[in-house]
């Protein structure tokens, strides 16, 4: 017999072990069926279960679940990344805890050691919980990006590249943190709105005294590196400046006066100061037209060689306020003006990023993304929901060199060799680099490996295809290449999908997967995201403790609309804990009536009305969650699982069945056949829920029935037969559902006591609704909480109607309820929700809230309109009842 509660925590720690060692998660390149691929979205060896990762992967366990129960052979891939800024840290901060030696100090080799010692204890953390999510990734599988057989596929990416000459070398300008002392992705920079000025500076004109142009900077002291003055050619005010120079203070270098239309006349002063070794705009400006770049800072943001004298080893904003002393005491600072305005810090680092110009490797991205963008364009892969292939399209079509290198140790170290006079040896093995420095300069060349290693996202491009045995010619490469979907993020679609395009298309000439759905951002309940600085993180597995992973998976899938941000609350999980308890609940009460599994048991035997149309309602769930889920809308699949269990089974079968299973019914067959139906129906649930409820539905599985030790991880999807459906059945039994609905609306709307048993009348009824009323009076009668039903010819005064079919009903109410009374309460309750409306009504025309207002304070009125409006027309109808 079932526990009297469902226990989560006992039920997983039982199951997910048996699970895992049964061998179920594992894909299989000889089998004989069609595969069905996920490439796991690898997490940060650094990292914890988060909520997006608990949404990510329970999306991604529902999929291959669900494919693997319709006989495909699954392959989920998992693993994690290096990542290398992350992991660096967290080692080099454990270290100095320790009070052991910094990385400089034991040097390169015996640091990376550390960090594989590290790895080796508390790499697997995220893979643990992954497990109590109730993932089932094909664990033996598990590749690391730093593992040897994927270190070996990104040296042959990087030489094969650099052969095609789409990698190279060259000086740009990069995101450079000067704590880390690396250049990072955009990805890596957090850009926060912070209080700053706006400091207007005037600038001598050569050979002009008391001339001057005047210029508006919010980091005057990058002006050490200014090599120009940049205005709007149309702009009246210095038109006659044109070519001519300034002379830079403090500097006293004289700077050319240069047209270009990039300057906004109405910024500022409308004139700009050009300095293209520290900001990415000058820089290209300085490209057009060709000027110098001079580099102030070194790599800890200290003022280098390149300024006075008197600046030199200043850190950057100590060398602003020695600048601004200087030009005020020259009389040259103008004005100040306080503003607010973006600036990027490191997202590791947590420190201002610093543009720096410097010498870096780079992938001639803009010519990889020309075959990417076709790819979509023409449907080779498409993005659920469409409206991001536009993100897609305008990040690709505006691509940039992707800056590859990054000065760190732990991570791919750039395969790449300096010899005498600057010469460089790309190649897969320092022996190959050697052969080749020799040809060129003699058996006595020596040869250094650049120490830079490479960006995170370059290995994490080759992750759909290096995981299969890349570049060897394997059956898993020609088996699950490419995948057929990937589950991801809206935030990584550049850094991620957009490089996985390019590079599974460059080397195994086909996109890496043929769609990509997009799930939302999981944010609090007021619809803000989470951070820590707000204190608004909600822990999974805090509400796995609490809930269940089962209820917190339900949650996810559930609110996973496309195109609509999750806002998660302790509220609605424990919401969908409630739902596991009703199902466990419902298994108990079918035990205990009887009803258990026959494995001979065949639908098609139900003759009951009763028993074919919730045979009928189970087709119905299955079709409902199969179109959803081939559309990637998690949510309503879930919801069409949460009705028929809730709703359709509980509800009403159940209820209907009860006369049945009653002593009161003597008809054996009857209730064996309710019985079987009974049982069956549960399993069907079991089954179909099981990709989304995997440990309940397993434990109610394992307990209700002999299994011969099956589980239900490796049962197979169900498939029904359309002649299992019995059209007039379902028409017979929806037709109950509704009557008993409407008289309980009506009931509810005119605030009639739940004590209080009334009698139903019916006129102009034909026959067929006769024969149904007194086939279904039992059920009728308990479930409106009825004295009788009888047949009138005419309604008396004081009853309220309702129209079912073809027939007409009343609820005699005049002995029943206060009328009059009834009838003031409605109308007080409709006049106060039409106060409420016009409230909203005249917030929403505020132009000034509607502005200012946070996003998820403007949903949530809208939300409270909705939900007033509806109430009102409620209300409203129930109030011309009594009228009428």
């Amino acid at each position: 017999m079932l526990d009297k509660t469902f226990d989560p925590k006992l039920v997983e720690k039982r199951h997910y072990p048996k699970w895992e060692q049964s061998g179920a998660f594992a894909a299989n390149p000889e089998r004989n069926t069609t595969p069905y691929t996920i490439m796991i979205p690898p997490p940060n060896v650094t990292g914890s279960l988060h909520m997006g990762h608990a949404l990510n992967m329970t999306l991604q366990d529902v999929l291959t679940r669900y494919h693997r129960m319709k006989g495909q052979d699954a392959l989920w891939m998992p693993g994690t990344d290096h990542a290398g800024i992350a992991t660096q840290m967290v080692v080099e901060r454990k270290l100095a805890a320790e009070g052991q030696p910094s990385r400089r100090e034991m040097g390169r080799q015996e640091f990376l050691n550390k960090v594989w010692e590290w790895k080796a204890e508390s790499g697997n953390t995220i893979t643990t919980q992954l497990r109590r999510l109730g993932a089932t990734p094909d664990w033996a599988r598990e590749r690391f990006t730093m593992d040897e057989g994927l270190s070996k596929a990104v040296r042959r990416v990087f030489v094969q590249l650099h052969k095609d000459k789409l990698i190279y070398r060259d000086k740009r300008l990069v995101n450079w943190d000067p704590k880390l002392h690396t250049a990072i992705s955009d990805l890596e920079v957090e850009s926060k709105d912070t209080k700053g000025h706006m400091w207007y500076i005037n600038y001598p004109i050569e050979g002009q005294t008391e001339r001057f142009i005047t210029i508006a900077t919010t980091r005057p002291e990058t002006m050490l590196g200014d090599v120009a003055i940049c205005v709007n050619p149309d702009d009246e005010r210095y038109k006659d400046l044109h070519g001519k120079f300034a002379i830079l203070p403090i500097v006293g270098r004289p700077i050319k006066i240069i047209p270009d239309s990039y300057v906004d006349a109405e910024a500022g002063s409308g004139a700009m100061k050009v300095t293209p070794a520290h900001d990415f705009n000058d820089f290209e400006i300085g490209k057009r037209h060709n000027l110098e770049m001079i580099n102030i800072f070194d790599i800890n943001a200290h003022v280098n060689e390149n300024a006075p004298a008197e600046y030199r080893g200043l850190d950057r904003f100590d060398a602003r306020k020695k600048i601004l002393a200087e030009l005020e005491a020259q009389d040259l600072l103008v004005k100040v003006d306080n503003i607010s305005h973006s600036v990027p810090y490191g997202d590791r680092s947590g420190v201002v990023v610093e543009p720096m110009l410097s010498d870096q490797w780079y992938c001639d991205a803009p010519k990889l993304a020309v075959e990417a963008v076709k790819a979509v364009e023409d449907g080779r892969t498409e993005f659920v929901p469409k409206q991001w292939e536009n993100t897609y399209y305008a990040w690709m079509r505006n691509i940039e060199p992707w800056c590859i290198s990054r000065q760190l140790w732990w991570g791919h170290q750039i395969p790449a060799w300096y010899g005498p006079e600057g010469s460089i040896y790309v190649a897969e093995t320092e022996e190959e680099a050697l052969a080749e420095a020799k040809k060129q300069w003699g058996d006595d060349v020596r040869i250094e490996q650049d120490e830079d290693v490479l960006d995170t996202w370059f290995s994490s491009a080759l992750w759909p295809f290096s995981t299969l045995g890349w570049p060897d010619e394997t059956k898993e490469l020609k088996r699950y290449y490419p995948g057929d979907v990937l589950v991801t993020g809206f935030d990584i679609i550049f850094f991620w999908v957009a490089r996985m395009m390019m590079m599974g298309l460059y080397f195994m000439k086909d996109v890496p997967f043929r769609k990509v759905y997009i799930h939302a951002l999981v944010r609090d309940a007021k619809g803000q995201k989470m951070s820590k600085s707000k204190g608004n993180i909600i822990d999974p597995l805090e509400l796995i403790d609490q809930y269940g992973a089962d209820a917190l998976r339900f949650t996810m899938i559930a609110m996973a609309a496309q195109g609509r941000d999750i806002r998660l609350s302790t509220d609605r999980v424990e919401g969908y804990r409630n739902f596991a308890t009703k199902l466990w609940n419902a298994s108990r009460y079918c035990q205990m009536n009887g009803c258990h599994p026959r494995v001979d048991y065949k639908p098609e035997s139900a003759k009951h009305p009763v028993n074919q149309w919730v045979i009928g309602k189970i087709m119905d769930a299955k079709a409902d969650v199969e179109a959803a889920l081939a559309a990637y809308k998690f949510n309503d699949a879930a919801t069409a699982l949460y009705q028929f269990v809730w709703n359709t089974f509980c509800d009403w079968y159940l209820e209907f069945t009860k006369p049945l299973l009653g002593e009161g019914n003597s008809d054996d067959a009857l209730k064996q056949e309710t019985r079987d139906t009974t049982a069956w129906i549960l399993d069907q649930v079991l089954t179909i829920l099981n990709p989304f409820m995997p440990y309940i539905t397993e434990e109610l599985h394992e307990s209700l029935g002999v299994r011969d030790g099956k589980m239900l991880l490796t049962s197979e999807w169900p498939v029904y037969a359309d002649s299992l459906k019995n059209k007039a059945s379902i028409e017979e039994i929806e037709w109950l559902c509704t009557l008993v609905s409407t008289v309980r609306s009506l009931r509810a709307d005119m605030n009639v006591p739940a004590s209080a048993k009334i009698n139903l009348q019916v006129k102009e009824e034909n026959a067929q609704t006769q024969e149904r009323l007194k086939r279904h009076e039992e059920v009728l009668l308990r479930l409106a909480r009825l004295e009788k039903v009888e047949a009138v010819s005419g309604f008396g005064k004081g009853a309220v109607q309702m129209l079912v079919g073809e027939a007409t009903y009343a609820l005699p109410l005049a002995d029943i309820i206060d009328v009059s009374k009834e009838r003031e309460r409605l109308q007080k309750e409709v006049e106060r929700l039409k106060n409420e409306i016009s409230k909203i009504h005249a917030k929403m025309a505020n132009k000034e809230f509607v502005e200012k207002a946070p996003e998820e304070i403007i949903a949530e009125q809208k939300t409270r309109l909705a939900d007033f409006e509806q109430a009102q027309q409620k209300f409203s109808a129930a109030l011309s009842q009594l009228a009428a």
